[in-house]
């Protein structure tokens, strides 16, 4: 799993929630949009494919510092072989204007990261059954 999250404090209270469902998830952070295209288009450091392996799905979020996670997104599902990687946009934007903006670039989910803390733990836990447990996911994506 991919977390494109700028926050420490957001990425460090979805890696805890992440932990107490299933200790065995595999994720990737890349801390700003920027770093997740260069990992996802495998530029850089990222370019041997070895060191780029496709992540299951994207946890997307919408206020980044370098560029706005709708631009990521669209750039994303603008590309043949990225276009099959779910996106989950995972925001606290409640704003209808961004739910529509996420949607019409191709998100595939929109979340809300939650203030309660058994309900950010019911959701998260909610979000890797269902695209890990549930969904077929593409071949060679890394869990």
């Amino acid at each position: 799993m991919m977390i494109v999250e700028d926050s420490d404090e957001d990425y460090e209270a979805l890696i805890w929630a992440l932990r107490k469902v299933d200790p065995s998830y595999i994720t990737l952070r890349c801390a700003d949009g920027d770093e997740a295209l260069e990992y996802l288009f495998r530029r850089g450091k990222f370019a041997p494919p070895a060191a780029a392996p496709r992540p299951a799905i994207v946890l997307l979020d919408l206020n980044l510092t370098s560029m706005d996670g709708v631009e990521v997104l669209q750039q994303i599902k603008a590309d043949e072989d990225l276009r099959m990687v779910p996106v989950v946009v995972w925001t606290n934007s409640a704003s209808p204007e961004d739910v529509a903006r996420s949607y019409r670039g191709g998100a595939n989910s929109y979340m809300l990261k939650r203030l309660d803390l058994d309900a950010f733990v019911r959701e998260v836990e909610a979000l890797t059954r269902y695209w890990f447990d549930v969904v077929m996911l593409p071949e060679n994506a890394t869990r």
